[in-house]
């Protein structure tokens, strides 16, 4: 990697036994919380919700608990309450003087999932979720009832502040509580909880076990849109009862969904499903393993696919229809509304976070539970299994008609091809989509210098004119009238709305680059808009991106480093450049930047950073994703006018830091 991003070597000489940090205790935690959550964003934020919710689900998932209270209170305090067993207060055999709570909350790698002795299965399997979260925590209240009786113990930001007390007797009263208050320090003072995603989090989390029932309480206060303040969930049906609500009046392939669940022979295993064929469906997939989301799937979702697509074609072979023998996996699962829980001794995730599953077994577990179900499914009702057989029949063929019309695109001579794009563009060499880009830059001067850094044969740019139109709150007619957005349109060659086809987009990545500036994040802001208005199946496939060009360059010891904006800047000058005589250099955009800087910060595939944009895939995230956009960026300006009442106080304060 160039010196642009080396930071400057320390001089050897002052290199020795005292240069070496230990970090004890839950600190590595709070320097470094992003191994442990994912980041301090909103979403980990509210990952240390998750954290403590699934200790407390794994309790109902070992039947010794049937209750779980969530309560969210003044002053971002989150209180977590079971009826289960209590974490054990007493002394622990490796720790003098330490009862097992303290030492849960305190240490890493502690608790009772690493074998099967208290758990069969379990969701926290690395012993750190709940001393995370009193890692991060400016204050964790801990009440435990054991044996009639009701212990408390105090913490702050990882470190106990109280020993255990003896409150007194509970006779009537069970379980553990844990009450929190995620450190500002850590998540700015701007963070808070949004009750409304705490609210859906409990609710999917009753769900997922029907012998469960969360109760949920939120300060009126706090709310500020139609979640309710108190709630009870409980679902006897489980997922069938969450996909039947999901569903409402949608006409389906088949009247009635496949649902089932299955215990595995010889564990404490199972698993359970809901799937669904909507006519008309953007499709949704949610997949947990021991209640614990895995948005990106993983080896229970292979099962489920292959169990699926076998299924489908030995009905096919059953019924005599040949063609069946080229239906593929997206042929059945994409537009589907699908629900997948699984629950395992001992599994395997990619990360802290567990956004994906990758336990061998899983894959086999689940093929064979759900390969049987569905088989009868399908023949059981032979007017059912038809119709659904000829709802992914009429997928495959629609696939392999884009198919044929794409290789026929490709085979046009690339001549004639360039003639029908805008004049803007400098397109790549590969004819195949694969691995190409299609940088959007703002201006000329950027688009200037970002064709010198480009690699011609995979890298495509089309430079835009400052602020785009915003089609949020535009009619059609102005859209199309639009010549930015008619180039734009013509160059990604997919088109629009109900007709956009994400097979027929001619780059494999588009990768918005805009200055790293509030104007940049404006133009940003509505070319985002353009594309989950005009294109969402480009966003939901997951091909765009937002690069992140650097603000600022530091120089020390004529070594440089790039920072994204002031908080890295900081952290920069804190760390690899402390102590040291720092020159700072200040991009008043991407055309300052000379063709090696651009391709060595922001397009060099080994070297820079980019951010994808996705669409959640649940249905009441997505509902909720269209509400924030129509309200920022549609017709109404009352409501963009409210959104900025509500947050002027947190843009001053981030102003005033900056």
């Amino acid at each position: 990697m160039s010196d642009l991003f080396s930071a400057p070597t320390p001089d050897s000489s002052n290199y020795d036994a005292s240069s070496i940090e230990v970090l004890e205790g839950l600190e590595p935690v709070r320097r470094r919380p992003g191994m442990y959550i994912g980041g301090t964003d909103e979403r980990a934020f509210h990952h240390l919700a998750a954290e403590v919710l699934d200790n407390a689900m794994d309790e109902a998932v070992a039947g010794h608990a049937s209750r779980i209270e969530v309560a969210l209170g003044p002053g971002n305090r989150l209180t977590i309450t079971d009826n289960g067993r209590g974490i054990p207060i007493d002394a622990h055999p490796k720790f003098p003087g330490k009862s097992a709570l303290e030492v849960i909350l305190t240490t890493l790698h502690s608790g009772g999932k690493f074998s099967d002795k208290a758990y069969a299965t379990s969701g926290g399997l690395h012993g750190v979720g709940i001393s995370v979260v009193n890692a991060l925590s400016s204050d964790t209240i801990v009440e435990v009832a054991r044996n009639r009786e009701l212990y408390r113990q105090t913490f702050a930001k990882g470190h106990p502040t109280s020993k255990l007390e003896k409150l007194g007797a509970a006779p009537n009263r069970r379980g553990t509580s844990v009450a929190f208050t995620p450190d500002p320090e850590i998540f700015g003072e701007a963070m808070r909880f949004r009750p409304a995603r705490l609210h859906r989090l409990a609710r999917s989390k009753a769900y997922l076990y029907a012998g469960v029932e969360i109760r949920w309480r939120c300060d009126p206060a706090l709310i500020s849109d139609d979640t309710p303040a108190e709630a009870s969930f409980q679902f006897p049906g489980g997922l069938s009862d969450h996909l039947r609500e999901q569903l409402a009046a949608r006409e389906c392939a088949t009247a009635e969904f496949f649902s089932g669940r299955q215990e595995f022979p010889g564990t404490a295993g199972s698993v359970e499903w809901a799937v669904a064929w909507p006519l008309w469906s953007e499709g949704s997939y949610s997949y947990y393993c021991n209640t614990i989301p895995t948005p990106d799937g993983g080896t229970h979702e292979q099962g489920l696919r292959a169990a699926l697509v076998k299924g489908i074609r030995a009905f096919a072979d059953l019924v005599g229809q040949k063609k069946a023998k080229d239906i593929a996996p997206e042929d059945v699962m994409t537009g589907s509304e699908l629900m997948l829980s699984l629950f395992i001794r001992d599994p395997q995730f990619q990360s802290q976070t567990k956004d994906r599953l990758t336990s061998p077994e899983a894959a086999r577990l689940v093929e064979n539970a759900v390969r049987d179900h569905f088989d009868h499914f399908l023949s059981d009702n032979m007017d059912r299994g038809r119709a659904l057989l000829g709802f992914v029949l009429d997928r495959m063929d629609e696939r392999l008609r884009r198919k044929a019309e794409r290789d026929v695109k490709r085979k046009t001579a690339t001549s004639a091809r360039k003639l029908r794009l805008p004049g803007k563009l400098t397109d790549c060499a590969n004819d195949d989509a694969a691995g190409t880009e299609l940088f959007i830059v703002e201006g000329d001067s950027a688009g200037g210098s970002a064709k010198q850094a480009r690699d011609r044969k995979t890298q495509a740019i089309l430079p835009i004119r400052g602020k785009i139109l915003n089609v949020a709150s535009a009619n059609s007619a102005k859209i199309l009238a639009n010549q930015e957005i008619a180039d734009l349109i013509q160059a990604l060659g997919c088109g629009t709305r109900e007709r956009c086809d994400a097979s027929q987009l001619r780059y494999d990545r588009i990768v918005i680059m805009t200055d790293a500036d509030v104007d940049g994040a404006h133009i940003a802001t509505l070319l985002m808009t353009f594309f989950f208005q005009e294109m969402p199946d480009i966003v939901r496939r997951g091909h765009l991106y937002l690069a992140q060009p650097p603000l600022y360059r530091l120089t020390a010891n004529n070594k440089s480093v790039y920072a994204r904006d002031d908080a890295h800047r900081a952290e920069i000058e804190r760390t690899i450049l402390k102590g040291k005589k720092v020159e700072v250099a200040r991009f008043k955009g991407l055309g300052e930047m000379n063709p090696q800087q651009l391709r060595e910060t922001t397009m060099d595939p080994n070297t820079r950073t980019m951010i994808r944009i996705t669409l959640p895939t649940e249905y009441e995230e997505r509902a909720l994703t269209r509400d924030l956009v129509e309200r920022l960026m549609g017709k109404h300006p009352e409501h963009r006018f409210a959104f900025i009442q509500a947050n002027a106080a947190q843009l001053d304060e981030e102003a005033i830091d900056a």
